[in-house]
């Protein structure tokens, strides 16, 4: 099968913009995360099911009044976007036990391999263009996240085999889930359809992990009741549903929205800059300092996202250059 053109211009000028935006929205969640863990000691995968939720209650509400065409979905398509909310669920769930079991260091490095994943599944499913660029960009960026993650410290990764390999498969998870994505732009399944559909899908998934496993998995509902975990911690349901209906919805939302614009693999690097924004964040609004492994590992990862672009854009006007001179002059 042919490999597919590269994106245009146009598609490059809106794409990039919007997958660094939604990169930067979603380096917040972390924030918010942090928070209902440590204050409400909130189960991870209890979080999870009402962040899903959420997001599916309040697009399918705002779908409803502004684009309710947006609610249908072919039959055909049902199936597909089944397994992409339990992809979703599944990334979700090995990613909070990779953070139980390696630490947030090594978690966040092993997740980001996902780039590595992404370009080279995108080549061999989807018949997206593997070159050099590609390549080096992977390399920088992965060195970022080591940096900026704090993995350097050798003693980050004394961890068991199972922890390694469950973050190796978080990050093989985000992959899928970018290809999927990338996928179903090209069924012609509006963005923001697919994401209203893959998180319901995944919330059900999630309420059936809690309700059934009885709290062997870490993070899990150990009996039902677990699931209104918060009670009467007001606070603690508008911090969680602030989350889902904002950063989450918006921030997935606008990824899908990339992924229709740009190739997954190109989408799944720039998200790689999200462990830059989180470390901003935490700077301003936490107070952390930001260390000099940090500052040379946001340096990289940006640098990475800066060449690729004009990288892309090089290509794109090549390309046009070529189209131009086949065109015969009469």
């Amino acid at each position: 099968m042919p490999s597919r053109p590269a994106p245009t211009r146009s598609d490059l000028t809106r794409g990039y913009p919007v997958a660094l935006i939604s990169a930067a929205i979603l380096s917040t969640t972390a924030i918010f995360i942090r928070h209902l863990t440590q204050t409400y000691q909130l189960p991870s995968l209890v979080l999870a099911f009402w962040r899903e939720f959420v997001v599916a209650v309040t697009l399918a509400a705002v779908l409803a009044l502004k684009a309710p065409a947006l609610l249908k979905v072919p039959r055909r398509h049902i199936r597909y976007l089944a397994g992409y909310g339990l992809v979703l669920a599944l990334f979700n769930s090995l990613w909070t036990l990779s953070v139980a079991m390696n630490g947030a260091a090594v978690s966040t490095v092993l997740v980001y391999s996902s780039a590595g994943f992404t370009a080279l599944l995108g080549w061999w499913l989807l018949k997206e263009r593997l070159g050099w660029a590609k390549l080096v960009v992977i390399a920088l960026t992965l060195g970022g996240c080591v940096l900026v993650s704090g993995a350097m410290d050798p003693a980050a990764w004394r961890v068991n085999l199972g922890g390694i390999l469950t973050g190796a498969l978080s990050g093989l998870l985000y992959a899928v889930y970018s290809l999927m994505g990338r996928s179903a732009s090209q069924r012609g399944l509006n963005p923001w359809t697919t994401l209203l559909y893959t998180f319901a899908f995944a919330s059900m998934c999630l309420l059936t992990v809690n309700l059934t496993t009885g709290g062997v998995l870490p993070g899990s509902a150990a009996r039902p009741g677990d699931m209104l975990w918060l009670g009467r911690a007001w606070a603690g349901w508008s911090i969680l549903f602030t989350l889902a209906a904002g950063p989450t919805l918006v921030g997935y939302g606008l990824y899908n929205v990339s992924l229709s614009l740009l190739p997954s693999s190109v989408v799944n690097l720039i998200a790689t800059s999200e462990p830059v924004f989180t470390a901003v964040i935490a700077y301003v609004l936490l107070g952390e300092r930001l260390t000099a492994p940090q500052l040379w590992g946001s340096a990289l990862i940006l640098a990475g996202v800066v060449f690729l672009r004009v990288y892309e854009g090089w290509l794109a006007g090549r390309g046009r250059s070529r189209e131009a001179e086949s065109v015969p002059v009469e």
